[in-house]
């Protein structure tokens, strides 16, 4: 959520099938953080949708699996990615997760709601240092969010892959999104100008900035 920028919220609001789209925002990896939530509302009630969120920290829906397979949109929001999946197993929210994706319901999120998708991530989720995570692995390879928004993620990105510690994966500077159709990715769309996702390989490679379509021209694809 970028709250003077609404393209990739406006964007992920496009890809449902329904007029009105049921959108659930899940707050897990900030620890249900009430002023996120709170942000959250002020931007989609102004939408066409149905927006309504689903906190671990204060439940507030008796049937979890129920609730979100019945949601057009699971919008995941960022924060500690190893909390968000340690949760996530001890509630049953990955197999919940995982019908959801394979039910055709639009899986979305930013930063650690983006590369919990994948098989392993970069994460600052134990402290100041990055390091190499396993996620829910529906999507193969690895991700690195914030490429061009902090320091430090570009070289550890680049040192986790050549050491072996991560697969080779996507690199997605802030404001870029990768958009996948079930395990294939169909575009790549960003809210700014200047931002990129990259095909980050073994060192003797290296990365490959991928096209991406900006968000603010005009005759964007849904």
């Amino acid at each position: 959520m970028e709250p003077d920028n609404p393209l990739l919220d406006r964007y992920i609001l496009n890809q449902a099938s329904s007029k009105e789209p049921k959108i659930c925002f899940i707050p897990t990896a900030s620890g249900d953080a009430e002023g996120y939530i709170a942000k959250y509302y002020a931007f989609f009630e102004k939408q066409l949708c149905v927006p309504s969120h689903l906190s671990l920290f204060k439940p507030h829906v008796q049937d979890i699996e129920a609730f979100l397979l019945s949601q057009d949109i699971l919008y995941v929001g960022g924060g500690n990615t190893k909390n968000l999946l340690v949760l996530w197993k001890e509630w049953g929210l990955d197999g919940i997760m995982k019908k959801a994706w394979e039910q055709g319901i639009i899986l979305a999120g930013i930063s650690a709601g983006a590369i919990c998708w994948f098989e392993e991530g970069v994460t600052d989720s134990f402290g100041d240092e990055l390091h190499a995570l396993k996620c829910l692995g529906f999507l193969s390879g690895s991700s690195c969010p914030h490429f061009d928004g902090e320091e430090k993620r570009k070289s550890a990105y680049h040192q986790l892959i050549d050491s072996g510690q991560l697969q080779p994966g996507i690199a997605l500077d802030d404001g870029a999104a990768v958009h996948y159709i079930g395990e294939t990715m169909k575009r790549i769309v960003s809210s700014r100008k200047e931002a990129y996702a990259y095909k980050v390989e073994r060192n003797h490679v290296g990365e490959e900035r991928l096209e991406t379509i900006y968000l603010g021209d005009e005759e964007v694809p849904t």
